[in-house]
């Protein structure tokens, strides 16, 4: 029975293993593909570059920034008294602000 036992908790110890190892494989095959098709696209001339929206992304990070950082830092200010487990929703909840302020700010600029 022991023996069992021993056997099984090898095994539950090395799936997250087996799946982390495979996952990375397969995260480093798509980036160097990737890579390769880009540089096979720039040596054939056919490369167009991506347009990015930054004031769209920096309003659409700052909004999901701030909720999740407001959320956290209520619930963790509800169940735990202000200690540093605080700084786990402060730190999104500030970066979503600044987020929020460079869309604004840009806007400013702009106009």
């Amino acid at each position: 029975m022991e023996r069992a036992t021993a056997a099984a908790q090898v095994i539950v110890a090395i799936i997250p293993i087996v799946g982390i190892v495979m996952g990375s494989v397969v995260v480093f095959f798509y980036l160097l593909w990737g890579h390769k098709r880009k540089s096979m696209l720039i040596q054939s001339g056919q490369y167009q570059r991506p347009a990015i929206d930054l004031e769209l992304f920096s309003l659409f990070t700052g909004l999901l920034l701030s909720g999740v950082g407001l959320c956290l830092t209520l619930f963790l200010m509800v169940a735990t008294d202000i200690t540093m487990e605080l700084l786990g929703g402060v730190i999104p909840l500030s970066l979503g602000i600044s987020l929020l302020l460079f869309f604004v700010i840009k806007r400013k600029l702009r106009a």
